[in-house]
């Protein structure tokens, strides 16, 4: 039996997205997570990417709850990846809020404390087909254009409203609502971020810091935690060099981690940290050597800097 990391080091769910692909087949949910739980997590991420999958794992939350509990784990944040949330078009806004509430649901059925998905998408005239993506590089963004008679201000007033109404669905299920950063969303920072919380004044919308997407972003990982630290209950925690986007294992990029952890520790963050290690972007040959390191470095600062829950 492995050695069992820090219920506070929740291993993400980039690991089966590494080895199987995005989004990995759904119906093997329960293999995915006996996979994670065996290298040692006592914490699991889960995600249900786009609207199919998110109704398959409502439909089966019973089941998934029972092999979490299997398992002796903890799933703290169930991802609800929903790019349409954002869509320019009102009724893929309305389905998708749909589909949120039955992810809200499925995350209160595994004992989940907050949904998470990416920070609203860029409302550009995206094909029908388009399937959802992790990262929407900017040569993507360019060739896609705004929707004919597109209106900045309408789309940002029912934006406004669509956040407002997911973040009291949530609330309705006693759940936070992180957003994530991330290419190809209007949220990539600090600012963009409390902006944008700040036109949906939610007590529950929270920021996923992100950090390897974040120092891609020349967003000041420092002062990004002493700005958000009474937003923040959840790390998305990777290396990144600075020059695209990747997921490296710490010590593997340019990110100076002494100043991070010793004010992660300052300003007193009591959340979890999700092993982000990996992606089609990232050249990885083992990837579960990259998280079991991963784990053990972190659970080394987490006890070096008194930051263990």
């Amino acid at each position: 039996m492995p050695v069992r990391f820090s219920s506070s080091i929740t291993c993400a769910y980039l690991y089966p997205i590494t080895r199987y692909g995005y989004p990995p087949d759904v119906s093997k949910t329960n293999a995915h997570l006996e996979e994670m739980a065996g290298m040692g997590f006592n914490s699991l991420e889960l995600e249900g990417i786009g609207g199919d999958n998110i109704l398959y794992q409502h439909k089966h939350r019973k089941q998934l709850a029972d092999k979490v509990k299997e398992l002796g784990c903890t799933i703290p944040v169930y991802c609800v990846v929903l790019p349409a949330l954002a869509s320019a078009d009102p009724e893929r806004q309305k389905e998708s809020l749909a589909f949120f509430e039955m992810g809200c649901e499925t995350a209160r059925s595994l004992g989940a404390t907050a949904v998470l998905d990416n920070g609203p998408l860029l409302p550009l005239e995206f094909p029908a087909e388009a399937p959802v993506k992790r990262h929407y590089d900017d040569k993507y963004l360019a060739s896609l254009g705004l929707p004919a008679g597109f209106s900045w201000d309408e789309y940002e007033l029912r934006l406004t409203r669509t956040y407002q109404q997911a973040c009291s669905i949530a609330e309705h299920y006693g759940l936070d609502y992180h957003l994530h950063p991330c290419e190809g969303s209007m949220i990539t920072n600090t600012d963009s971020f409390l902006h944008f919380a700040d036109k949906v004044n939610a007590d529950n919308l929270l920021f996923n810091l992100d950090t390897a997407n974040q120092f891609f972003f020349r967003d000041n990982l420092v002062i990004s935690l002493l700005r958000l630290r009474n937003r923040i209950g959840y790390v998305h925690l990777s290396d990144n060099r600075g020059t695209r986007v990747e997921h490296l294992v710490p010590g593997e990029g340019s990110i100076h981690w002494d100043s991070f952890f010793s004010t992660l520790k300052a300003i007193g963050f009591k959340g979890h940290y999700g092993i982000d290690v990996g992606g089609a972007e990232t050249p990885i040959t083992d990837i579960k050597a990259a998280y079991l390191r991963s784990a053990q470095w972190l659970e080394e600062q987490l006890t070096a800097y008194s930051l263990m829950n």
